[in-house]
């Protein structure tokens, strides 16, 4: 299996309920498509594995088979985008390959200032879901369609068959201009957020427009977090650049989540390069800043006091994760 396919595949892991690797080339998990068994929630029948040159899917529950291509298609649309350049680099695609060579379309992005859409605020099932857990709702859009109203504004989706409701997060550069949105799933949607770039160049991070450099700048994991940290961004994808905010004191601020293989390496990695990094004290049990303010912690104060770097990080680093 080549590092492509291998890069990919750890990408959309997460995404993939019960994922496990099984052996080399050969990973498991619950079939996305058919949902896999609705009786038993242990069970996974959907693989990963490779042929010859070529990495396919195939679940034992439904019966579906396609190339991992198609199926990270199915998953996410961007990201196969990404993939199928990758392997166009790599001169593994056309002729003798499952995967197709990318069309290549270039065009100057027309920036916009402002979403047609309305505020969550005039949707009653967005207004609610965002203000019981204590976000303004006015800082964030409603579609109904989320996919047919994305293709108006980029060709994103070859098929709408599977559109649904979507709050709409808008991301802006420091112009504030419209660089890019995150739709976010209502009810269950195999894919919680779809991120969508207007211009491709720009950096998946949100709240650009709002920040001042001057200050220190905090760096979280999504977007609704970010709205109760005062001058904060947040990743809108693992690919995020920051070099917007270099020579800024930038502090990183991950999920309270201890056993979280991921989230721990983040954060050693923040200690190991010597930045600035949020670790959360041991009274604090709640996974994410959401969770904490609807469980009445004074968060920016917490954020505040348990900001370490170098050797004091290490020691409470140590202390904190728990694998």
């Amino acid at each position: 299996m080549d590092l492509v396919d291998s890069k990919y595949i750890g990408l959309v892991s997460s995404r993939l309920q019960k994922f496990k690797r099984v052996k080399d080339n050969l990973y498991n998990f619950r079939c996305p498509i058919c949902g896999d068994s609705q009786t038993n929630k242990n069970k996974a029948r959907g693989y990963i594995y490779q042929v010859k040159n070529n990495t396919n899917f195939k679940c034992h529950n439904c019966g579906a088979s396609m190339s991992f291509s198609n199926l990270l298609k199915e998953i996410d649309v961007n990201l196969h985008k990404q993939y199928t350049l990758e392997k166009f680099k790599e001169g593994h695609t056309g002729k003798n390959f499952v995967v197709e060579s990318p069309k290549f379309e270039f065009k100057k992005p027309i920036f916009k200032k402002s979403i047609d859409l309305p505020k969550a605020s005039t949707n009653s099932f967005a207004n609610d879901y965002l203000v019981n857990r204590k976000i303004d709702a006015d800082k964030f859009y409603y579609a109904d369609k989320f996919m047919e109203w994305t293709n108006t504004q980029k060709q994103t989706f070859d098929t709408i068959t599977r559109d649904e409701s979507r709050i709409v997060i808008p991301m802006y550069d420091e112009n504030k201009n419209l660089i890019g949105f995150q739709g976010r799933a209502l009810g269950k949607s195999f894919t919680k957020y779809i991120t969508v770039m207007l211009d491709e160049e720009a950096p998946k991070v949100y709240g650009l427009e709002t920040i001042n450099k001057k200050l220190s700048i905090y760096v979280v994991e999504g977007p609704f977090d970010s709205t109760f940290i005062t001058n904060s961004v947040a990743l809108c994808g693992s690919d995020g650049d920051l070099g917007y905010l270099k020579g800024s004191n930038i502090i990183f601020v991950y999920d309270n989540e201890p056993r979280n293989r991921e989230i721990v390496r983040r954060v050693e990695g923040c200690i190991n390069r010597n930045e600035k990094v949020v670790i959360w004290p041991n009274n604090i049990v709640d996974k994410d800043i959401n969770d904490m303010v609807l469980a009445g912690h004074d968060v920016m104060s917490v954020v505040e006091l348990n900001t370490y770097s170098g050797l004091e990080a290490k020691i409470k680093f140590n202390n904190w994760k728990k694998i």
